[in-house]
């Protein structure tokens, strides 16, 4: 049995079509990373299968439970980590966890040892007596991380896990997620706009425009661009991208300011054209392709910061039973 199963759902709003019929399915402990700019379909994705929306048609399961008949399972069978904090700063990470339980009715006979085994696994065990408000940014991420596995779910739904801390901090976040993955043989649905965090994921989707425009490895999306990536600046940059376009049958987009294309074989490629583009150029840099450029040439966009309203609205509407 599949984690999730989405099966050609659709949601509008009046005339708007925000999901237009998409369809996948996310294996049972796999890291799946789900991708779009701001207003593609992402977030109300993901409200449905958090129960927080219903589909206008088609039909969604998390963890075997449908997510219209059968939603109080769905919630209780899911964890989930906000991009902004919720852990209450004046109570000890003992007292949160303790919370939590209550709230999810984690009996007692099974609440401690879970606790200090969570927490142990957190290497927040010497500091639960503490109050989170003397935590770091990065003790308050891996306390979240517990608690939103106190109840045992099945899927963790990650947003944004590391937004705002130091890549030191971040490399030890993940390294706690990948080994809590393993521990708990947890199914990971994450969103993020960190390219270097995406590469985590065994398989990722990016959503555009309410449909599916890619799902696959991070390694076969990157293939699937086509060649390296050469990104020039040049004296006049419309007369370039024509003659890119007209001389060179090149498909150019503009990023950061820069003319970016892709070509098969950059070695065999850049002497001519060095040779004979007209334009005029400024600079010249070539790289292997990645997962930004893979976003910005399914999209036309670079990944921005995702949204925090949906995660922000889960909290009021699932209640303090939802925290994590």
């Amino acid at each position: 049995m599949n984690a999730i199963e989405i099966d050609n759902i659709v949601r509008k709003f009046g005339q708007l079509v925000a999901v237009d019929g998409i369809s996948f399915t996310v294996q049972k402990g796999e890291n799946f990373g789900f991708l779009g700019p701001n207003g593609a379909g992402k977030t109300t994705t993901i409200n449905i299968l958090c129960t927080l929306l219903l589909p206008t048609s088609g039909k969604a399961s998390v963890n075997g439970f449908d997510v219209v008949r059968e939603r109080r399972q769905v919630q209780r069978s899911i964890g989930l980590v906000f991009q902004d904090l919720t852990l209450d700063d004046y109570l000890t990470a003992e007292q949160n966890l303790l919370f939590h339980a209550y709230a999810y009715g984690v009996p007692r006979d099974v609440r401690e040892k879970r606790m200090a085994e969570l927490l142990e696994l957190v290497q927040l065990s010497d500091r639960r007596k503490s109050r989170v408000a003397t935590y770091s940014g990065g003790m308050k991420r891996r306390l979240e991380l517990a608690r939103g596995l106190l109840h045992h779910p099945q899927i963790l739904f990650l947003d944004e896990p590391t937004l705002g801390l130091d890549p030191q901090t971040r490399r030890l976040i993940w390294d706690h997620i990948n080994t809590l993955r393993q521990q708990e043989n947890l199914t990971i649905f994450m969103t993020t706009h960190y390219m270097d965090e995406a590469e985590y994921c065994d398989r990722i989707a990016i959503i555009d425009h309410g449909k599916i425009v890619a799902l696959d490895t991070p390694a076969k999306l990157k293939d699937a661009v086509g060649g390296d990536m050469v990104s020039i600046q040049a004296n006049n940059q419309e007369q370039a991208l024509k003659e890119l376009k007209e001389s060179f049958q090149l498909a150019p987009i503009i990023q950061n300011g820069m003319i970016t294309f892709s070509v098969k074989h950059s070695d065999t490629f850049l002497p001519e054209f060095m040779r004979s583009f007209r334009s005029g150029l400024h600079s010249i840099s070539v790289h292997r392709p990645t997962l930004d450029d893979v976003f910005l040439k399914l999209t036309g966009r670079a990944i921005r910061d995702q949204e925090a309203g949906a995660w922000e609205q889960m909290r009021r509407m699932m209640g303090g039973g939802m925290h994590g």
